[in-house]
């Protein structure tokens, strides 16, 4: 199959126009499931990622030790605090008590520590009868958890070392063997994949899209979370999997260009996230 250079004309029928009469909660619905004693910026990044793409609401679900800190970091979020200081059985049970019924998307992963791979496993599992479509990132890519997603609405997006520790394989540098490689891998598991690198490769194993970002400066830590928030923004508004991570990709790529025209190699995530706005704007419609 040959793979198709994203543009922004593609990108722009990935992302539907928002209804003028939308209500809150209409445009979106997502959980950030991530954070641990050392990592609480991971999933802060993802859920300002997630409202900066348009989403409506985002549940930041993170340990209680460091609800408040994630707290004070910004107004924006609604913390859903955890029982435990990694995720556990226990703690995944209750979390999936206390989040709305309605959500449309989740993304787990982002600097979360986890304890018993059941509570992983069981969070999958349960959003996924539930129809949420789901993005998982960092964490959350590990090899016992591919047959619980397996034709299931999910996306990976690892780094190529996730990549091999999942699949067992390491990416090859050279495009074509490195798409051939991902092809297969989502092909056999029944997945999107969206390998992150210096061009971002996205396929569910019949249609592969790519992104030549080379960006230098993308190699600072917090922009692969980002890319995990506009995931399961963009979920929320094409259920299409592959387009939405397509678009993501995308995005993610234009606000890191927007960052470093700005600020050089000095950037941090949280440019990203700033430059968002004006990136999403190219593709807003209102009908």
């Amino acid at each position: 199959m040959l793979a198709q250079r994203l543009q922004a004309s593609n990108v722009k029928k990935f992302i539907p126009p928002r209804k003028r009469d939308s209500r809150k909660g209409d445009n979106g619905k997502v959980a950030v499931i991530g954070g641990s004693y050392m990592y609480h910026g991971a999933p802060v990044l993802s859920s300002l990622a997630a409202l900066r793409s348009g989403t409506d609401l985002v549940y930041t679900c993170v340990p209680k030790v460091i609800s408040e800190a994630v707290r004070a970091i910004s107004p924006n979020l609604i913390v859903i605090p955890m029982v435990d200081y990694k995720l556990t059985r226990g703690s995944a049970n209750k979390l999936l008590g206390q989040l709305p019924p309605d959500l449309d998307s989740a993304t787990i992963g982002m600097g979360l520590s986890i304890a018993d791979e059941e509570g992983l496993k069981n969070i999958v599992t349960s959003l996924s009868s539930q129809n949420v479509m789901l993005s998982l990132d960092a964490s959350a890519l590990v090899k016992y958890i591919l047959p619980s997603v397996s034709g299931k609405k999910v996306v990976l997006t690892p780094h190529a070392g996730e990549f091999k520790r999942m699949f067992g394989e390491m990416p090859p540098t050279a495009t074509t063997q490195r798409v051939k490689m991902v092809e297969k891998a989502a092909k056999e598991n029944s997945v999107v994949i969206l390998l992150k690198g210096s061009t971002d490769v996205i396929t569910d194993g019949q249609r592969t899209f790519l992104n030549p970002k080379n960006l230098a400066s993308m190699t600072v830590g917090g922009t692969g979370d980002v890319l995990s928030g506009l995931v399961a923004g963009l979920l929320t508004k094409n259920h299409n999997l592959l387009e939405s991570s397509a678009a993501a990709s995308f995005v993610n790529g234009l606000a890191g260009k927007a960052s470093q025209r700005k600020n050089g190699l000095h950037i941090v995530a949280t440019d990203l996230i700033d430059a968002i706005p004006a990136v999403m704007k190219l593709f807003d419609r209102v009908i």
